[in-house]
């Protein structure tokens, strides 16, 4: 077995130098242990040379499964059930896989008798704490469709997402840095505070009827713990019986993602789309033959978190270690070295950030072994300095978007550094890619840049309740739109070159520009605004709004933040308010919205 394994290292040796490290004799000196060797097959092996043209398929010898979100955390409490599945320093909540399973039961089976229906809404708005991960697994196992809220999110926003997918239940901590949620939801739900838990009529969010507060008894909402104790025995056979019915092609996910027009789209995610995501990526990882003890700093609202987090803790049996509610540099570090972490995710804004902390000599990290880094494009010089002054030698770059589930393509952990330096990876399993002109549709020739479309399972079925736009972005043959300018080489490695789109991406926080320009145009001085993404170090971009006043206004870029603050995510504030007579125009009359960020960067000095 072993004498075959090594020669297919051998055999994409030519290509892929660091698989000649793979050896009995030399495999302390290497990261990866002889184990690994027996994991190289055709589905965690680089492929050769092949591809002629823009087009690459991810062939691979192992099926797609077939299960539910519920089904695998069963099959992980019984495998690995006094393995630690989660620890979220924080709150210092352990669970193993078998506790962590008696709450999900215990809570899924209070939400039936909350009068909660399959296929129903419920809304989790809220950081990273142990309540999100439960009511995740919680509302699968009763097939209601978890909708993921950004805990930044101002009242405007909130109204929007939960009207947009018509939630019945919101979930909530009762405050989360300044961002108080019940006050907030009273403000579009005044209904609420004389509402009987479970019956809330409101006029403007007339869907909605059960609310929860995951740590207080308030007004017209259930508190955590009566969640929990609504559930009978009748409850939870009800829950058996209603678990078997689930079909792996059930929606079980909504996401919010930004838009054209700029108000966020929702993101239909199914069992089969997320399930197969976190396991074919386990499977490139090694997570299936090697026990993982995973830093999670990401947020679980987004899918990095969620599906490359949470559901790999389910399909791989990896344990999860959650440093803290909100992203903090210096508590994930800590983490890592107390908990001995192996292995840690994060988008190149954290992985900034770790690297900037002035102890960060000081913590023991050798227990890492390997990480993950997506979210945005990660510089060069940020991938460089992550594998070597914090060793990770096994970082793997990832790319994807929400409505991919999310990854489409990957590094795998042994690629040579000009891959992981130029290259987002090689293309996932059963997954299918191709580069077209964008204007003709045509394939390009390899190593030609234009725009990237994907094909396979992992491609949502639809944007909730939105047939136009789920059209304009998945064709009748089933290829979804990124709107990212991308190129292939003949192994089937992507390089990202730009963006079609405007969008702008902020320490991993997707921003549509359009969003922040319609509300800058409320502000009564402001005649016309443009917002560009301009470049930075730590964030990778940052939010520029570019003003024009109405005539005879006057006003200041500290005005102008302060109209924001309270209305709007306090990370689509603008960083930078500079006032403009004028735009850069195309004979046409277009901004061109390139030349402007150019300008901007060249005037603020970047």
């Amino acid at each position: 077995m072993a004498a075959r394994i090594l020669s297919k290292c051998y055999q994409y040796s030519e290509h892929f130098p660091a698989y000649l490290n793979f050896s009995p004799r030399n495999c302390k000196q290497t990261s990866t242990s002889f184990l690994a060797l027996r994991a190289l097959h055709v589905d965690t092996v680089p492929p050769r040379p092949t591809l002629t043209t823009s087009y690459v398929h991810g062939t691979s010898n192992t099926a797609l499964l077939s299960k539910t979100m519920g089904q695998f955390l069963e099959y992980s409490a019984e495998k690995w059930g006094d393995r630690e599945a989660l620890f979220f320093v924080h709150e210092d909540i352990r669970k193993t896989f078998t506790e962590f399973k008696q709450d999900v039961d215990q809570v899924a089976a209070g939400f039936l008798a909350l009068g909660l229906k399959r296929g129903e809404r419920m809304g989790i708005w809220g950081p990273n704490i142990y309540e999100w991960i439960l009511f995740q697994f919680a509302t699968a196992q009763a097939g209601i469709i978890l909708v993921s809220v950004n805990p930044a999110y101002q009242v405007q926003e909130l109204e929007f997402a939960l009207r947009k997918v018509r939630c019945n239940g919101l979930a909530f901590p009762t405050q989360f840095k300044t961002q108080k949620y019940y006050e907030m939801l009273k403000q579009i739900c005044p209904e609420v505070e004389k509402a009987t838990p479970g019956d809330i009529k409101s006029s403007r969010l007339p869907d909605l009827r059960t609310v929860i507060v995951f740590d207080n008894k308030l007004p017209g909402t259930f508190q955590m713990s009566e969640v929990r104790q609504a559930a009978t025995n009748a409850h939870l056979e009800e829950l058996r019986i209603l678990s078997k019915k689930l079909n792996f092609d059930d929606p079980i996910n909504i996401q919010f993602t930004s838009g054209t027009t700029g108000s966020p789209k929702a993101a239909t995610l199914t069992h089969h789309n997320i399930v197969n995501n976190a396991y074919m990526v386990g499977l490139r990882m090694g997570y299936d033959w090697r026990k993982i003890r995973a830093c999670l700093p990401v947020p679980l609202y987004h899918c990095f978190g969620s599906v490359g987090g949470a559901l790999m803790m389910a399909v791989h049996g990896i344990s999860l270690v959650f440093p803290s509610p909100g992203y903090d540099g210096k508590a994930t570090l800590k983490a890592i070295e107390k908990e001995r972490c192996t292995f840690v995710y994060g988008t190149p804004t954290m992985y900034i950030d770790m690297l900037a902390q002035a102890a960060l000599h000081k913590f023991d990290l050798s227990s890492v072994q390997g990480g993950i880094v997506a979210g945005s494009i990660c510089p060069p010089e940020v991938v460089k300095k992550v594998m070597t002054e914090l060793e990770i030698n096994e970082l793997t770059i990832g790319y994807g978007t929400t409505e991919n589930s999310p990854v489409t393509f990957l590094c795998f952990p042994m690629d040579t550094l000009p891959r992981k330096l130029h290259t987002v990876g090689c293309v996932m399993n059963h997954t299918e890619a191709k580069v077209v002109d964008p204007q003709s549709g045509d394939i390009l020739p390899l190593h030609t840049s234009g725009e990237l479309l994907i094909r396979g399972y992992c491609v949502m079925p639809e944007y909730w309740d939105d047939p136009e736009k789920t059209k304009d972005c998945i064709s009748n043959t089933g290829w979804y739109k990124t709107g990212d300018i991308a190129s292939l080489d003949e192994y089937g490695y992507c390089k990202i070159d730009g963006r079609i789109k405007d969008m702008i991406i902020r320490g991993g926080e997707n921003i549509y520009p359009a969003e922040i320009e319609q509300f800058l145009h409320t502000h009564p001085k402001i005649h016309e605004a443009q917002v560009v993404g301009v470049k930075d170090q730590r964030m990778v971009e940052e939010v520029c709004a570019c003003i024009k006043l109405k005539e005879g206004e006057q006003a200041s870029a500290e005005e102008i933040k302060a109209f924001c603050k309270g209305q709007i995510s306090h990370f689509k504030i603008p960083r930078y308010v500079m006032f403009v007579q004028d735009y850069p125009l195309t004979v046409s009359g277009k901004i061109k919205k390139n030349i402007l960020r150019e300008i901007m960067e060249k005037e603020i000095g970047l």
